[in-house]
């Protein structure tokens, strides 16, 4: 029997009027467009961490955010949808889109933000695709490579001249180029008709993501993609950025950029309050950075000088921007280890972290990255590791 065949017909991604009910309570994850959030937005999250959630904010591997111990999920709910985060209460889980982290600001063939826009829009408006599985992943390449080498399962990388832009856009179905499109504006479109045909392709919905369709099926699905597009522009696709966001970056408009992590990928509520003061533009990255954007000199520097000492780390060097884990015990009832506190002594251990870590409590590995890794796997009989 396949993965597939064993699976539910609806898989248990937790929305925010749909929350996973944790062994530390109630666990809602608030979908973030290409993972921008604003400043007011920011304050309400971290507001509601505090004061219904466990005191913080969680960032997540597909550049999304979550707040645990939540016990008032009513209460939650109608604050994030009153700050505009939840702007579809039937297509909520489905919003699952992830955009090139410094489009518009730094490099790149072109600024994808307007795109991600047009493309929630055209999800949000076909009733269909609510049907969609929460786990099926649209990225928005610019021609960074740092989405579409994710794996996402319907992904358009901006393709052209970089002297002079954008002039068409190759769609990629989990890591096959399959046609292109020769306006930037028709990529909408084309990645809709991909989850379309993923809904009714997908029969049941047991077929969460693309890579769990059978041979057929498959095949199916990229001989309908192909005969709506035209021949692919540049089948090869970028290579993965081998930095992290992390540290003082100028934009292209001369303003700055600073990129930073936290401890565990979880952000203080205290901290997002200071994070939302500044009154600038938020990104988070599948990487779980935290990007303060169109800033000033003067403003980044006092930002650095305020924020660091409170646990805003922007030392691309830390160990914090290679390790990542889940929550692992007591927080997650699967969890055979505690992960976090694992994590802590081994960061604090000193010994040297060369290269991307994710530690996880059990099998099923949730947050793992996509790209090559060490996996530390909490069993029955200790930590197993697997270089992947």
């Amino acid at each position: 029997m396949t993965d597939a065949a064993r699976r539910p017909a609806h898989d248990r991604c937790p929305g925010v009027f749909d929350p996973h009910p944790a062994a530390d309570g109630a666990l809602a994850r608030i979908r973030l467009l290409g993972g921008t959030i604003g400043p007011d937005q920011m304050q309400t999250v971290a507001r509601v961490a505090a004061e219904f959630g466990d005191g913080f904010v969680e960032l997540t591997g597909r550049a999304n955010l979550q707040i645990r111990g939540i016990g008032d999920v009513d209460a939650v709910a109608d604050a994030l949808t009153d700050a505009g985060l939840v702007p579809s209460s039937s297509h909520e889980k489905v919003r699952n889109i992830e955009v090139s982290a410094v489009t518009g600001r730094i490099g790149g063939l072109g600024d994808l933000r307007p795109t991600a826009g047009a493309l929630d829009a055209a999800i949000r408006a076909d009733a269909a695709l609510s049907e969609l599985s929460g786990r099926f992943l649209f990225g928005l390449d610019d021609g960074h490579g740092d989405i579409v080498t994710r794996g996402p399962d319907a992904a358009a990388v901006l393709r052209g001249d970089p002297g002079h832009g954008a002039s068409a856009a190759d769609i990629v179905l989990d890591g096959e180029v399959v046609g292109s499109v020769t306006d930037v504006a028709d990529i909408p479109a084309a990645l809709t008709a991909v989850a379309a045909d993923m809904v009714e392709v997908g029969g049941d919905g047991r077929a969460w993501r693309i890579r769990d369709l059978d041979a057929a099926a498959r095949a199916e699905l990229g001989a309908r993609a192909r005969d709506r597009l035209s021949a692919p522009v540049d089948e090869s696709l970028p290579d993965a950025p081998t930095s992290p966001i992390v540290g003082w970056f100028t934009q292209d408009d001369e303003r700055v950029l600073l990129g930073a992590v936290v401890e565990l990928g979880r952000l203080p509520a205290r901290l997002g309050e200071f994070l939302a003061a500044v009154e600038a533009p938020i990104v988070i990255t599948p990487d779980r950075e935290i990007l303060l954007c169109d800033l000033t000199e003067g403003v980044a520097e006092t930002v650095v000088r305020v924020l660091a000492p409170m646990g805003l780390i922007f030392d691309a060097s830390s160990p914090w921007a290679q390790v990542s884990c889940c929550a692992g015990s007591p927080g997650c009832a699967k969890g055979l280890s505690p992960v976090r506190a694992d994590v802590l002594e081994r960061v604090s251990s000193g010994e040297p972290i060369t290269a991307r870590e994710h530690w996880v409590g059990c099998a099923r590995g949730c947050g793992t990255p996509p790209g090559p890794h060490l996996r530390v796997e909490a069993t029955a009989d200790g930590y197993r590791r697997e270089q992947r």
